[in-house]
């Protein structure tokens, strides 16, 4: 099993540089695209849509907006899987009013058990501006968090900016 962290800013590439990377990985198998976004409004669709249509074909979905635990424990060791995104599946969690936290240590133990290769996704939201609220500040605060837990047991972290990947761990 091979993990891989890999952050961006919104449309800086992270999701087309983790998909290419596990189609490269499962050359044998079937890539599996484990999903946390639920479509609350028509901007969401269209964004899920066009998720969905910039993935070649064959790729197998597991949609988890809440139990992303569960849908790793679902896994095999011949998988190769894209978890988009950590910060999508935390704000699921938040705003049904989870514990973070509790929610954040279930999915790292899940993915110490998990035998398949992985490329979470997830937005680094902590080089903007100070939230204005407490919510957007507490939610930035608890991805940082949740960040800095997985890139300790990341075998990989990468950054993308505008395309471009920075391999963050190991060090180039």
């Amino acid at each position: 099993m091979t993990l891989t962290l890999v952050l961006g800013g919104a449309r800086s590439g992270k999701s087309a540089h983790a998909q290419a990377a596990a189609e490269g990985a499962a050359l044998l198998g079937q890539p599996v695209m484990i999903a946390t976004g639920q479509a609350f409004d028509a901007e969401m669709a269209e964004r899920i849509a066009r998720h969905r249509a910039e993935r070649a074909p064959g790729w197998r979905t597991i949609e988890a907006p809440l139990d992303l635990a569960g849908a790793l424990d679902q896994l095999h060791e011949d998988d190769v899987a894209v978890v988009d995104c950590l910060t999508l599946w935390l704000t699921n969690v938040m705003l049904r009013d989870r514990d973070p936290e509790a929610e954040g240590d279930a999915l790292l133990d899940a993915l110490r058990a998990c035998p398949a290769d992985l490329w979470l996704v997830s937005n680094e939201v902590g080089w903007g501006v100070v939230p204005d609220n407490a919510l957007a500040r507490r939610f930035r605060d608890e991805a940082g968090r949740l960040h800095q837990k997985i890139a300790a047991l990341a075998d990989k972290v990468v950054l993308v900016v505008a395309g471009q990947a920075l391999r963050l761990k190991p060090p180039a």
